[in-house]
């Protein structure tokens, strides 16, 4: 029990760092041509950790508490990739933007009601299974400065029976991009600044002919629901099921209704949790949901177009913790003639505190 207490004492004990690291850093000339590297010259001084800002694009030691880029006077840029598979339908796909929109995805009629653009012959697509990209289509025209704008992806489904089978369409990699980059130091092509990805554009789906009471299982009936679905990596848009008696749903034999399908056994291991036994309901060979013509749409949150937050600068670690050996140099090369403030940032920590040197050192590289 004492062998206890003197430890948890010693826990309750704050371990200080009592000196700043003695480091130091030279070099024997400020002035370097492009490709040759610079040597910087260590006095170590026992530091634990060593990081280093070589004043480039994304590592610079003045946007170490971040980088945000105003880009509200440029214009912006929307890309994707898509692939279909399935079906003979065709015009069942496009694309809208819309500055007026209310942000009611609350029915389709709310959705419809804003002015929208249609911007489908902007875009190239997949024309199979394989993924096609569009590339950066500028859309700048139809955005007005200080409004938020919103991405919509129109789907039609046309009556099955004399129009063919609905296709599948998907939808990745979306971005919108600012038309403005930033030009960096560190490497040959400019950096793209993205507005938002496909996750941040939040797109949710509003479906005309959406059930009424939607289960794990398909009902058929409560309305002709779309298939459409959307992921953080992709939007799936397809059209609403093609209803015909041969379905296997239309079989009142069918395992699904079976009460002792050990689905819906809790003690079975054949047992799924999500698994609900649907009422039967016959087919109705005249019900209008069979084979309706229908539309839903999937639209993005609103997006802007104010700046873009790249997050703090990153240093390189040159020495990560004390047990590594002492430092005498450090070489680094630029490959891009400019001024560069070179900064040094050196400590001693603890789990209680740090003590921080830094050191600066102004460099010209010439072509």
């Amino acid at each position: 029990m004492l062998l206890g207490a003197l430890v948890l004492a010693s826990c309750d004990k704050e371990i200080a760092v009592t000196d700043a690291p003695d480091f130091e850093v030279t070099t024997a000339s400020t002035t370097v041509k492009v490709g040759v590297p610079v040597t910087f010259n260590i006095k170590d001084g026992g530091v634990n950790v060593l990081s280093f800002y070589p004043g480039q694009t994304l590592r610079d030691y003045e946007f170490k508490d971040g980088r945000l880029i105003d880009v509200k006077a440029d214009g912006a840029t929307i890309e994707f990739s898509s692939s279909v598979q399935q079906g003979a339908q065709t015009n069942q796909l496009a694309v809208l933007l819309s500055t007026d929109f209310s942000g009611d995805y609350s029915s389709l009629a709310k959705v419809k009601a804003a002015t929208w653009t249609d911007i489908t012959s902007r875009f190239t697509y997949g024309t199979n299974a394989s993924f096609k990209a569009t590339g950066a289509i500028n859309v700048s025209d139809l955005i007005v400065s200080g409004k938020p704008f919103y991405i919509a992806y129109k789907y039609l489904t046309k009556p099955q029976a004399t129009s063919g089978l609905a296709r599948q369409y998907f939808i990745q990699s979306f971005a919108v991009k600012s038309t403005k980059t930033l030009v960096s130091t560190a490497q040959a092509a400019p950096i793209s600044l993205v507005l938002a990805d496909q996750l941040a554009a939040g797109f949710r789906i509003i479906d005309e002919k959406a059930a009424a009471v939607v289960g794990p299982n398909f009902v058929p009936y409560d309305g002709a629901p779309a298939q459409a679905s959307v992921s953080p990596t992709r939007v799936t848009l397809f059209g609403n099921r093609y209803l015909v008696g041969s379905l296997p749903i239309f079989d009142p034999t069918n395992s699904i209704y079976d009460k002792d399908n050990p689905i819906y056994d809790r003690k079975s291991q054949a047992y799924v949790p999500t698994a609900v036994r649907p009422k039967f309901i016959a087919f109705d060979p005249v019900s209008p949901l069979n084979d309706p013509q229908s539309e839903h749409w999937v639209v993005s949150n609103a997006l802007s177009i104010s700046s873009v937050d790249l997050g703090p600068d990153r240093p390189i670690s040159i020495k990560g913790d004390i047990t590594s050996s002492p430092l005498t140099e450090y070489k680094y090369t630029y490959n891009q003639p400019g001024t560069y403030k070179a900064v040094f940032v050196a400590s001693n920590n603890s789990v209680d505190n740090s003590k921080q040197v830094i050191k600066e050192i102004t460099l010209t590289i010439t072509p």
